[in-house]
């Protein structure tokens, strides 16, 4: 347990005594039977007097989870029916069908009787510290975007440090590491991949995708497979922040700057990464932007497009559907690289119900939470013996599925482009107009060198 400062008042001290208590016995941390350490070890722990602690006991007394036993101690006798904690966890409304969130719930609260979660979605990226720092949520489900947010706004004193999970993959545990500090534990993840429909590549003889693909070949297939007015041959959002930074990742380069530190993007390899993303509209008609979230999937899966590059979490459209799909590695430019989408869960370090809180995520990462991921929906879990689990499937399954095992080298983030969550949103905003043939490329480079100056994202 953490140490108490002194700049509380006693009364506040005395509260915290009462809430730690009873969350510890309503969560079984301190479980029926059990004895309490001396009203003196509280009184030091809490910063308190002797007479407060017993005061403080007393309220624990009058709600029936502890006893005072004369010259035994003070025994805990355990909640009394109906009394329990709330959690309130945030959470990606995606993940509904990603992860299975409320089913997920719905067996933890069979297991933790004295717990409640009360599931609040959320969206966007900027609700979370406000929501963290207003008390409004105890449990937060964030993805990497959203962790390198929080702390280049020096919001990371907001979350609370955890041990790390050696069960865990350790690429997805370190992305949420901040000086040694585990604040975000994983929970799911996905590499992008490309997904194909198996029909329509034998319908046209074609050889189905495989890890020697480049952009070039995908394009020319995209053509052979699509027909006018009846599908599309490749179809998916390129453009958006979880799609295009691919590209300048295969380069195996990063963005440079100039002396001072502003972003360099004239005359670059990145520039000419980011003109081969607006080129490739031309070669594929069918790209555009604004593609809703699902979208693709589910024309793949009625036959209205061949290939769509995607994630294992949006594989969960097709959960269900009548079609023979299966997956590849995204194609490359010479260098095999796939990005990487990270989804954990962090605890609010300002909670009342930590402990709670804390068993929420021990439970979402457990074995059995994981494995269920694993079991019922597409999406990979982050517990590295469940992603791996063989056995009999409950749902189609390409065969290829776990392809993800084989190109792990190839994973990396965003943030290995050398530039910020902050930049990257501001890059993100100049290409659409840029993309779209607003643009020049000289106004491109121009606009986003000027809006990255240092200092400008403060």
């Amino acid at each position: 347990m953490e140490e108490r400062t002194s700049h509380k008042t006693s009364r506040e001290r005395l509260s915290e005594l009462v809430s730690t208590l009873r969350e510890d016995i309503l969560t079984g941390k301190r479980p029926v039977g059990d004895y309490l350490p001396s009203e003196k070890s509280f009184a030091a722990q809490f910063q308190l007097s002797n007479q407060s602690v017993r005061k403080g006991l007393e309220v624990l007394v009058s709600e029936g989870l502890i006893e005072k036993i004369p010259r035994v101690g003070t025994k805990v006798v355990g909640p009394q029916n109906g009394a329990f904690v709330t959690v309130k966890l945030g959470f990606h409304s995606s993940v509904t069908g990603e992860a299975g969130i409320h089913q997920l719930l719905s067996i933890f609260q069979k297991e933790n009787p004295h717990i409640r979660v009360q599931a609040v979605p959320t969206s966007g990226t900027n609700y979370i510290s406000e929501y963290l720092s207003g008390g409004i949520l105890d449990v937060v489900m964030m993805n990497f975007m959203n962790f390198q947010e929080c702390v280049e706004n020096g919001a990371e004193g907001l979350l609370e440090p955890m041990e790390r999970n050696p069960e865990l993959y350790s690429f997805l545990s370190d992305a949420f590491q901040v000086n040694g500090r585990q604040l975000v534990q994983p929970f799911i993840f996905s590499p992008l991949i490309l997904c194909y429909n198996r029909e329509h590549f034998r319908e046209a003889n074609l050889s189905e995708p495989d890890s020697s693909w480049q952009w070039n070949d995908l394009i020319e297939y995209s053509s052979r497979l699509a027909i006018p007015g009846e599908r599309f041959g490749f179809h998916c959002d390129l453009y958006s922040s979880n799609r295009w930074p691919l590209l300048l990742l295969q380069t195996g380069g990063k963005f440079e700057r100039y002396e001072g530190g502003r972003l360099k993007l004239a005359g670059t390899p990145m520039m000419d990464a980011l003109r081969y993303c607006g080129e490739m509209k031309h070669s594929i008609p069918s790209l555009s932007e604004g593609v809703r979230t699902g979208e693709s999937e589910l024309l793949l899966a009625k036959g209205k497009a061949s290939m769509t590059m995607t994630s294992y979490f949006y594989l969960n459209y097709l959960l269900g559907e009548r079609v023979s799909f299966d997956i590849a590695p995204v194609p490359h430019r010479g260098t095999p690289m796939t990005m990487l989408l990270n989804i954990g869960l962090a605890i609010n370090r300002q909670s009342h119900v930590k402990a709670a809180a804390a068993k929420l995520v021990e439970f979402l990462t457990g074995y059995h939470a994981q494995l269920f991921v694993r079991q019922n929906t597409y999406s990979l879990p982050a517990r590295k013996s469940a992603a791996e689990w063989v056995g009999e499937e409950k749902r189609y399954l390409p065969s290829r599925f776990s392809l993800f095992r084989e190109t792990i080298p190839g994973f990396r983030y965003f943030t290995d482009l050398a530039i910020s969550a902050g930049e990257l949103s501001i890059i993100n905003q100049e290409l659409k107009p840029y993309w779209a043939g607003l643009e020049t490329e000289e106004a491109l480079c121009s606009l986003i060198e000027d809006r990255l100056e240092v200092g400008s994202l403060s």
